[in-house]
């Protein structure tokens, strides 16, 4: 599999703490991230609230890997699951950039586009092995190198919403991808990543992927089969 896999005792916690150190090393004034959805991400997001101290938020725009077509404050929406859980605890950041997808793909991929590279992209993996909104069979797999960002939906209707997400090439353009995985449901997924099967998270590549992955995740890795 592409990038560094690490098993720790707890995923959320190690999360904050590569958030910080990358705040913390980031090269420029500005930190920029991307950030997901899921019960995974949710816990992550608590986590590093617990650490809003050691980031000066203020110097922090937030953006989204993928979202789906439903107002904000859906209870589906992965902007409501980062208000509830990292925004209204941290009193704000500097810029928010909310996918917004009844304007379709194109003005988030052009902001993409001009802001260069991110310092933190964050992704899941799902049980039937994608990753963002990057679903097996779907377009968005083959979009064309220069996108960014896609609409996409998932083929087989187990992921419900159309959805926006940053294609693999989006991904790329960051400074460091975590992926976080948590339990025993993503196990088999993450076995099937580390395998090199043919699931959409296979295809993750970034200067420096990271996946942070607990030990009921890991499991199911060959290396560990009983």
């Amino acid at each position: 599999m592409n990038g560094a896999l690490i098993v720790v005792d707890d995923v959320p916690q190690a999360f904050a703490e590569r958030v910080v150190d990358a705040f913390a090393t980031r090269p420029g004034e500005g930190f920029t991230m991307a950030l997901s959805g899921g019960d995974t991400a949710r816990r992550c997001y608590e986590a590093l609230a617990e650490r809003a101290a050691d980031i000066n938020w203020w110097k922090v725009d937030l953006y989204w890997g993928d979202e789906r077509a439903v107002p904000l404050d859906h209870p589906e929406s992965n902007y409501r699951l980062v208000r509830e859980s990292l925004l209204e605890r941290i009193g704000g950041a500097n810029l928010v950039h909310p996918m917004e997808c009844d304007r379709g793909a194109d003005p988030y991929h052009l902001a993409v586009g001009e802001l260069g590279v991110f310092d933190l992209v964050h992704l899941g993996l799902g049980p039937d092995g994608h990753t963002a909104s990057l679903f097996a069979g779907s377009p968005a797999l083959d979009a064309d190198p220069g996108r960014l960002v896609v609409m996409n939906e998932d083929p087989t209707g187990q992921n419900p919403y159309r959805r926006m997400t940053l294609t693999f090439t989006g991904i790329a353009r960051s400074r460091l991808a975590l992926v976080t995985v948590s339990g025993e449901q993503a196990g088999e997924a993450l076995a099937a990543v580390a395998r090199g099967d043919d699931v959409p998270a296979t295809q993750l590549d970034a200067p420096n992927l990271v996946w942070l992955v607990d030990e009921a995740a890991a499991s199911r890795l060959p290396d560990r089969e009983r």
